[in-house]
């Protein structure tokens, strides 16, 4: 939960104009050979991420990954789209592993997310431009940090053995 600046009893009111405008993040956190260096890689898109959208990350990630590469993700059903799993088909050097159902403590990536919104809450953006600004920074910030890295992929829930 985070803090806000009311009087003590009092719930603060937010007024806000129901746009509809969006910032939509594509993410992946890297583990190189022996675990030595870490990488996070993002995308931002202003509508909602297609199948479109995460064939041409997977493609841009591929071309910065050498060798064969393990794809953990969730479930969710922009992973699960024909296109997308024709993608995977022909790349055979990613291989996928799905997490459980709905299990966000076992995604490291999840826990770069929970610290780019702690950065991100409580900021009021007047419009789309400085939304997309600060999101950009924040995940900039974490991803030249090993040590934030490092500490998303260790309070992970994920076996490492």
């Amino acid at each position: 939960m985070g803090r806000t600046w009311a009087p003590v009893g009092q719930t603060p009111i937010l007024r806000h104009s129901y746009r509809r405008d969006k910032v939509s993040v594509i993410s992946a956190l890297t583990v190189a050979p022996r675990r030595r260096r870490l990488g996070l890689y993002f995308d931002l898109h202003g509508h909602n991420i297609t199948g479109s959208e995460v064939i041409t990350f997977l493609r841009q990630l591929l071309r910065h990954l050498r060798g064969p590469s393990v794809l953990l993700w969730d479930g969710g059903t922009i992973h699960r789209r024909r296109d997308v799993q024709a993608f995977l088909q022909r790349h055979r050097r990613l291989a996928v592993h799905r997490f459980p159902g709905y299990a966000p403590e076992l995604n490291p990536d999840e826990l770069v997310w929970t610290k780019a919104k702690q950065e991100l809450a409580n900021s009021a953006h007047q419009d789309l431009v400085p939304l997309t600004l600060h999101v950009v920074r924040s995940l900039q910030r974490i991803g030249r940090s090993q040590s934030l890295l490092r500490s998303c992929i260790d309070a992970s829930e994920l076996p490492w053995s």
